[in-house]
């Protein structure tokens, strides 16, 4: 390349990087928030210590549930998908990257043809046709100069867009683990209510023997009976019932944990299962770096935010620099080196409004994605919240359920003693064991709910939030890096 060319060359790029150090459009700035000093139906003050800062195999102690997780955590189909998607979004970005390079190509041409010229069949007649060869060899190179930031908006939208399915990816983890913690729970929940319905129909089976006998012996009536016989069958109704919804929560664990629909093991009873009165929140500021949903949304308001900037950018011309070198030869023997470096500019005059419109509806795109995130940050206090002041409240639920169930036990136990003395109806009996069944199931419905509640309250708070992709796996992984 000559001197001059290489001068010319030279002047055109550092005349550009002048003004290149500037992208137009706006630089992100997180939108304003004002969290609460602390969150509603926290019963302490506030702190830094979480429940979120407890990785999941210290939330959930039971040992069969952690071997459940761990399966999740491998097999899980929706998790290898959100993986599949983050290498997309990683392959996409590096794509953006790659137009702050040149592009840089060749070209290639050879051809042997008897004629007067390439490309044409021209011939005198009388007259011997020449053969002749000819080649062109070159390299190419194309590059846009980036001088108004377009090429780094895109750049900076399509990081944003990788950096928010990352962010999805860990939002699947936290979810996986939340939603096998809670079928689990729904299950052992089953378990109990099958365990109620079969005790329950043992003593319905008791009372109808007794007034059966009581009836062969003509100290019963034929009507009290019948009555007994209907509770009983009331009561083994539910458990085919029960033991088909059994089935049906085994399978959907079975999905969740990326296998065949198939037994499920259970480890600690649904009543024996450890429930924490009283649980550390954190302060409701860091909510905003825990949670994965609320960082995911943030990266799609960046993501927005450089879309304007793209949009801006194309209000203004567009320098591109274009150039090859090679050689050319129309006879194989003869060789000529040739070379060309060319700068052009682009810009619009008149598109219709096309660029302003664009323009406008990027600004708008970007205030949606601001409101949703407002929105998004607003519902998450509004979530651990409601966990907390639900775990406070279904404490005292319990205690009261149970009592309830203690004096619906004693009041069956008295109605047959005053049965069989003479000194009660049959009413009496009935009635006292049908208002025991359904207390009983309350009661195991309301330990579930505490147990729910508890994982809805780890998930809201982004649980795990500081847990290495390693240390997902569990605590094997989390001991092999320490």
């Amino acid at each position: 390349m000559r001197a001059e060319a290489r001068q010319w060359l030279l002047t055109v790029v550092a005349s550009a990087g002048l003004v290149a150090g500037c992208a137009v459009g706006p630089d992100y700035k997180r939108p304003t928030t004002t969290p609460p000093v602390t969150f509603r139906g926290q019963t302490d003050p506030a702190e830094a210590a979480s429940l979120a800062d407890l990785p999941w195999w210290e939330a959930f102690r039971d040992p069969t549930l952690q071997g459940l997780l761990q399966t999740a955590l491998v097999n899980n189909y929706d998790l290898r998908t959100a993986v599949a998607q983050v290498e997309q979004a990683r392959a996409l970005a590096a794509v953006a990257r790659g137009a702050f390079f040149p592009s840089i190509g060749y070209q290639g041409d050879i051809q042997r043809a008897r004629g007067g010229a390439f490309g044409s069949v021209f011939v005198i007649p009388g007259q011997q046709t020449p053969t002749r060869s000819s080649f062109v060899g070159l390299f190419t190179a194309a590059w846009e100069m980036d001088i108004w930031g377009r090429i780094r908006r895109q750049n900076e939208a399509a990081r944003a867009q990788f950096f928010g399915t990352e962010e999805a990816r860990r939002g699947v983890l936290l979810s996986l683990v939340s939603n096998v913690a809670q079928a689990y729970f729904e299950l052992l929940e089953l378990d109990a209510q099958l365990d109620i319905a079969k005790r329950n129909t043992d003593s319905f089976q008791s009372t109808y023997n007794l007034f059966r006998r009581r009836l062969e012996f003509g100290v019963a009536s034929t009507l009290e009976t019948s009555r007994a016989e209907g509770a009983l069958g009331s009561a083994a109704a539910t458990i085919p019932q029960l033991e088909s919804q059994i089935a049906a929560k085994e399978n959907e664990i079975s999905v969740l944990l990326g296998r065949n629909p198939g037994p499920i093991p259970r480890g600690t009873a649904l009543f024996a299962q450890a429930v924490v009165p009283e649980i550390p929140a954190g302060l409701p500021s860091a909510l905003l770096e825990r949670r994965p949903d609320l960082r995911q949304a943030e990266q799609q308001l960046v993501q927005a935010n450089a879309q304007v900037g793209v949009a801006k950018a194309n209000f203004f011309p567009q320098l591109d620099l274009t150039g090859f070198g090679g050689g050319v030869s129309p006879e194989l023997a003869a060789f000529s080196h040739v070379w060309s470096l060319a700068a052009a500019l682009t810009g619009p005059i008149f598109q219709g409004g096309q660029i302003l419109e664009t323009y406008r509806a990027n600004v708008a795109a970007w205030e949606q994605v601001k409101f949703q995130y407002e929105q998004s940050v607003i519902t998450a206090f509004r979530e651990v919240s409601s966990a907390l002041t639900a775990l406070e409240k279904l404490v005292q639920v319990e205690a009261e359920q149970a009592r309830a169930v203690q004096a619906y036990e004693d009041s069956v136990r008295t109605a047959i003693k005053r049965y069989q003395g003479g000194l009660a109806s049959y009413f009496e009996v009935l009635e006292a064991q049908q208002l025991l069944f359904p207390a009983e199931n309350q009661l195991a419905q309301v330990r579930a709910d505490r147990l729910f509640t508890y994982v809805q309250l780890y998930k809201a708070l982004g649980g795990g939030w500081n847990l290495t992709d390693a240390q997902w796996s569990g605590p094997q992984a989390k001991s092999k890096e320490e």
